[in-house]
């Protein structure tokens, strides 16, 4: 293929993948029901596979995967939400004594490290503390109230209940169908070249969706359980937090360690109790780092975590949830290209030095 002719491509490539992203960011506010039916298709689809292999007709391999999995989460909604919900709202009726507990317990410690180095500091800083952190508390109180309402909102949109299963069905369904039409309009030429991109972007998502989802309910019920038995309040409202955010590698983890000092450090008269707090989220750690990430994800996904955070970030200031939602696919595709054309780089004449110059510039020295 000629230089004119690459570049042409190229221009045709960037022309789609603009109005692409032109179009999901004008239609984004309708797209959401789409987007959750075509991720669980894609998830579930080897299951389906499976089953299909056992002599099950597809349509019934695909009601038997979506049955089963409407009742996981039907379940989950009606067992897990109702007491979650009550112990966040008693979480958000009790920040600001935890506030004054905190304040009341760090402040002295705090006065006399200034008290050594001013004299006037340790009254500032009091009159600091004082006056902020009741603002603080009821800021944080209405957050909470705001990210619930908006949470229990979102799980309430008529559309996503009633759209998202029928999408998925359909999907689910003709899955194979759909990989097949796509697989016979790729160009002849670039055939084999875009196969081996569309397998290495397959095995990084579906390496890194599954295998963080499993570390994510690791997550959960570790802290969920360890929490519980120290009787840290509101426990499983931490450790379900700690789970649904380490989508993103490490913030989970570190949000609910704040959170979970805060409120041993509020609850507890006794310091060993907040210490042992400190150990559960180490010994966390340990286990995730050692243990749990090279067992569910290993060496397959090469998608490094501040790439996956920015990505989470970018997308949702975007698109909102449809933007978290797409960001780790659109993460994993954009990573295969650039590591394809990284690797087509490497092997160009852009980078390789001719012979000839090479050779020039050994007799000229």
């Amino acid at each position: 293929m000629t230089t004119h002719g690459m570049g042409r491509h190229a221009w045709f490539w960037l022309i789609v993948g603009a109005v692409l992203v032109f179009l999901l960011y004008e239609l984004r506010e309708v797209l959401l029901p789409f987007a959750l039916g075509a991720a669980i298709a894609f998830l579930f689809d080897p299951i389906a596979d499976r089953l299909e292999r056992l002599r099950v007709p597809r349509w019934a391999a695909t009601v038997i995967v979506l049955i089963g999995v409407f009742a996981l989460m039907i379940g989950f909604v009606l067992l897990i939400v109702p007491l979650v919900q009550a112990q966040l709202w008693q979480l958000i009726g009790r920040v600001p004594a935890y506030f004054d507990a905190v304040r009341l317990r760090l402040l002295p410690q705090l006065e006399e490290l200034v008290a050594t180095y001013s004299s006037t500091g340790a009254e500032e800083l009091q009159k600091a503390v004082g006056t902020y952190a009741g603002d603080a508390a009821k800021w944080l109180a209405g957050g909470l109230g705001t990210l619930v309402a908006g949470g229990m909102a979102l799980v309430n949109v008529l559309s996503i209940l009633l759209i998202a299963p029928v999408v998925s069905f359909y999907l689910l369904r003709d899955w194979d169908l759909i990989v097949q039409r796509i697989d016979s309009w790729l160009p002849r030429r670039s055939r084999g070249t875009l196969r081996a991109i569309f397998a290495e972007m397959d095995e990084t998502l579906t390496g890194f969706v599954r295998g963080q989802a499993l570390v994510c309910l690791f997550l959960a019920v570790f802290y969920s359980i360890t929490l519980s038995l120290v009787r840290l309040d509101f426990a499983l409202v931490i450790g379900l937090f700690i789970g649904v955010i380490s989508i993103m590698p490490y913030v989970g983890t570190i949000s609910g360690f704040v959170v979970s000092v805060g409120v041993a450090l509020g609850q507890y008269d006794d310091r060993s109790n907040v210490f042992i707090v400190i150990g559960i989220f180490v010994l966390g750690q340990i286990l995730e780092g050692n243990v749990v990430q090279p067992l569910f994800i290993g060496d397959r996904v090469r998608l490094h975590p501040v790439w996956i955070i920015f990505a989470l970030l970018a997308g949702g200031s975007l698109f909102g949830f449809l933007g978290v939602l797409l960001a780790v696919p659109v993460a994993a595709v954009i990573g295969v290209l650039v590591r394809f054309g990284i690797r087509r780089y490497l092997a160009s004449p852009f980078y390789e030095e001719p012979v000839e110059t090479a050779l020039i510039t050994t007799d000229v020295s």
